[in-house]
């Protein structure tokens, strides 16, 4: 994509602590302009489409106050920074540099820019830093009603799960899709394997192949896009739980359900912190009783007592009557990770490098 798209310019007031934007003559006011910035094209029906629904949600939702800009594949390297730094220099004062890997240029770009609010996708950020927040959906929650449909509806108790890199965000996937698996089939495994790549089609659909050809009768993922899984179970007849977007459409006869994200409500209220000069930095966490992460749509072979199952899973999750990482739970050779009655705090979740029982293979290329 060449330079930036810029969608809507309105006006409104910006203030960042006691720092207030205001336009350049009496009366005239500027609008809080906001940077979002994906690893990857936002037409993938993955995560990086899923970052732009939101911001077009953030667009429509305040008329008259912000204008949104969005660039597109950008990779996590020193090439973020200069894109940040040119969102700067245009005069943007909120950015969403929403890729796992932006996190360290990020760093660096707010040291410069104090006066910038940055809003990071996952991670943690250090307390000492005054204008960088991270943010993200427990989306380890939906996985785990995820995994109580394919544990319901496995034949071979054998469950294919493809990712892209070994961090700890998705092994909490991984961990809590095998506990709610294991929760209703406790013979049922989940064998993973690692691209090491948010995006690789070819090795992607091998990977989908390979699994297959393995025996599981069950795919699912935590990719960029999950389209080429989708595709290659549907080819293959093998049942799909999705991933970031509802792709029910896309697999017919195979789709299970699967997670997908609300970024909108959520931009929103942090775009609306910031102007009301009420935004703190922090690492903040949101549960689906939050509404910002959400089950996906069922597919047509799933059995009513299925859904409702899950359904009520959902629910239990949202009145926290369900936890999913609480203790006791141990890793999968043995080791105790959380003591019982204990329940997983920050640092344990995203520190999280070890797998429960029941998942097979090792985080790494295959």
């Amino acid at each position: 994509m060449k330079g930036l798209k810029i969608a809507i310019v309105v006006l409104g007031f910006l203030f960042l602590g006691t720092n207030v934007l205001s336009g350049s003559a009496a009366g005239q006011k500027s609008v809080l302009k906001v940077g979002f910035i994906t690893v990857g094209p936002v037409n993938d029906w993955g995560y990086n489409y899923a970052h732009e629904q939101g911001r077009k949600y953030l667009q429509s939702a305040l008329p008259g106050q912000v204008e949104t800009t969005i660039v597109e594949k950008i990779p996590e390297s020193a090439e973020v920074e200069r894109v940040m730094e040119k969102m700067i220099a245009n005069g943007v004062r909120l950015i969403f540099p929403t890729s796992y890997g932006y996190f360290e240029p990020t760093l660096r770009v707010a040291h410069r820019h104090p006066n910038v609010v940055f809003e990071c996708c996952g991670r943690v950020v250090p307390d000492n830093i005054k204008n960088i927040a991270t943010y993200t959906p427990k989306i380890y929650e939906p996985m785990y009603v995820t995994g109580i449909v394919a544990g319901r509806m496995t034949k071979k108790n054998n469950i294919g799960f493809i990712i892209g890199h070994p961090v700890p965000l998705i092994i909490q996937d991984i961990n809590a899709f095998t506990l709610g698996l294991r929760s209703v089939n406790p013979n049922a495994k989940v064998h993973v394997v690692c691209t090491n790549s948010w995006s690789d089609p070819p090795t992607e659909a091998e990977a989908a192949k390979g699994l297959i050809e393995s025996g599981v009768d069950v795919l699912t993922m935590h990719l960029d896009s999950p389209i080429t899984v989708v595709d290659t179970a549907e080819k293959y007849g093998v049942m799909t739980v999705g991933y970031h977007a509802d792709l029910k459409q896309r697999a017919p006869k195979g789709w299970l359900t699967g997670e997908m994200w609300n970024w909108g409500p959520l931009y929103v209220a942090i775009t609306k912190s910031v102007l009301k000069h009420t935004w703190k930095p922090g690492n903040y966490r949101y549960g689906m009783k939050d509404g910002y992460c959400k089950l996906s749509s069922f597919g047509s072979i799933v059995p009513a007592k299925v859904q409702l199952e899950a359904l009520k899973a959902v629910s239990n999750l949202q009145d926290r009557s369900l936890v999913v990482f609480k203790g006791p739970l141990t890793d999968r050779d043995g080791k105790e990770r959380i003591a019982k009655g204990k329940i997983a705090d920050l640092q344990t979740l995203e520190t999280m490098n070890w797998l429960v029982p029941g998942v097979e293979g090792v985080l790494d290329k295959h």
